[in-house]
């Protein structure tokens, strides 16, 4: 029989403290291309996924696949270089285990970031997007099954999925450094295809600003467990109707990857000017 989750997590956390006593109040999720961030981390301390006790690895090029706990301006931060994905054959257990992990070492809040097309036809490639809401369209939720009540509520109320008063922070924050902000509606779509043109016009009708393959299931786990949750996308690519064009995976990269130097500061502003 499958050992329960709840004793899955205790010993995964039991592995990770034997590694070091850093009691982190931060949970972190770095996607596509936005391993910067790790560097702002120092004190740290590094485990590769495959070191874990039920973790599964990351299969995506792009994600280093770490688990890192360390010290940022005052705060201690748990962090995920890389993270796992519905289309690479994991289930939704799988994917937002670490979510759960890294509330049960102690972060009460967790940042989450991704790669993104673009629907509104107002952003720009590199644009930031502040994830003010989401749409999951996966066809799937991490919470289907037996409910533990000691990990959360059976019926989890979803009508701030990201906390108002974190957005207010990056908002103001963004303003005071003089860079330009978006904020809108996420939605989550398997993958790994991309979508088609008309996928692309029935999520712009339905209120998307941009698509993703990801972030989602960990949101719904996060506010499962009672966390504070902030969302970012980096617009890699553009798909609203007037501008659809191949997708170029070295391109999006490269974006994502520029883009994530703004990131990477407005992360580190936050984490200095306040205690969240």
């Amino acid at each position: 029989m499958e050992k329960e989750l709840y004793l899955k997590i205790e010993e995964t956390v039991k592995f990770i403290k034997s590694k070091t006593a850093l009691e982190p109040d931060v949970a972190v999720i770095l996607g596509t291309g936005l391993g910067h961030l790790a560097s702002a981390v120092h004190d740290r301390v590094e485990i590769t996924y495959d070191q874990i006790p039920h973790f599964v690895t990351s299969t995506v090029e792009s994600h280093a696949g770490k688990l890192i706990l360390g010290k940022m301006h005052g705060h201690t931060v748990v962090m995920m270089q890389g993270r796992f994905h519905y289309y690479e054959g994991y289930d939704l257990a799988q994917i937002t285990y670490p979510v759960r992990v890294m509330h049960a070492l102690g972060a009460k809040i967790m940042m989450v970031s991704n790669a993104a097309g673009g629907l509104h036809p107002n952003f720009a490639a590199g644009d930031l997007m502040i994830i003010r809401d989401h749409i999951n369209l996966q066809g799937v939720n991490p919470l289907v099954g037996r409910n533990d009540p000691r990990l959360g509520p059976r019926f989890p109320d979803m009508c701030e999925p990201y906390d108002r008063a974190l957005i207010k922070i990056f908002e103001e924050t963004a303003l005071d450094l003089k860079m330009r902000i978006q904020k809108g509606v996420y939605a989550a779509l398997t993958g790994p295809c991309l979508e088609t043109p008309a996928e692309y016009k029935f999520l712009r009708i339905i209120g998307s600003d941009a698509v993703g393959m990801s972030t989602v299931p960990e949101v719904i786990v996060a506010k499962h467990e009672g966390m504070r949750v902030f969302g970012l996308s980096i617009i890699t690519d553009l798909a609203n109707n007037e501008v659809i064009e191949p997708v170029d995976l070295a391109r999006i990269i490269k974006t994502a990857n520029a883009a994530s130097l703004k990131l990477t500061q407005l992360f580190n502003e936050v984490m200095k000017k306040t205690k969240l």
